[in-house]
């Protein structure tokens, strides 16, 4: 099944982990064991509700949810370790990278992602997709990460694309509600997966 491109559409934006590249499974296994280590389990439930947010904003979550007093930053440092440790083992997910290739050079592209701007270069690199994309928008870049719509709206920016013309191709629910409302072209990748 192919994923289509809306006819209104003068840019694109492209999730990272889950809709670009096959990096879930290498997350989720850093997640489970990071919270091995600071003695609790960490369900694909709770991975699944809180994808595309930074892990350190995910930490104080848990925190209340658990009655837990984890330091983000430092849980984050080794969640970001334990991942680095198996990111040879990303892959592309072939009908987003198909688009990619399709519509470089013909309309403006960008990611958006929750994630760090260096391990978000490194994923690219190591699929080979990095001459694809200039504009990078990270965890780094806004303050207000997904489900808020700033992510998007940069990418928006930088492509110089009014956010009613840009696609955005997501896979979690975070990015999802994002993308709406920056009132944007929504496209739920999981379907085509």
């Amino acid at each position: 099944m192919k994923i289509n491109i809306n006819k209104n559409a003068k840019g694109l934006i492209f999730d990272m982990d889950g809709t670009l590249a096959d990096s879930m499974p290498i997350h989720f296994k850093a997640w489970k064991l990071t919270a091995a280590e600071n003695g609790f389990e960490y369900t694909e439930k709770q991975f699944l509700e809180t994808a595309g947010m930074p892990t350190h904003k995910i930490v104080p979550v848990i925190n209340k949810k658990l009655g837990l007093n984890l330091d983000p930053e430092k849980f984050s440092r080794r969640k970001e370790q334990l991942f680095l440790e198996n990111i040879k083992d990303v892959k592309l997910i072939q009908p987003v990278a198909d688009i990619v290739k399709k519509y470089y050079n013909r309309l403006p592209m960008s990611i958006g992602t929750g994630g760090k701007k260096e391990i978000a270069k490194l994923t690219l690199k190591i699929l080979g997709f990095d001459k694809y994309f200039d504009i990078i928008v990270s965890a780094e870049d806004v303050v207000n990460h997904k489900p808020n719509p700033d992510t998007f709206l940069k990418c928006a920016e930088l492509m110089k694309v009014r956010p009613e013309f840009c696609q955005v191709f997501e896979d979690g629910e975070m990015g999802l509600i994002a993308a709406e409302k920056a009132g944007m072209i929504v496209t739920d990748v999981r379907p085509y997966l």
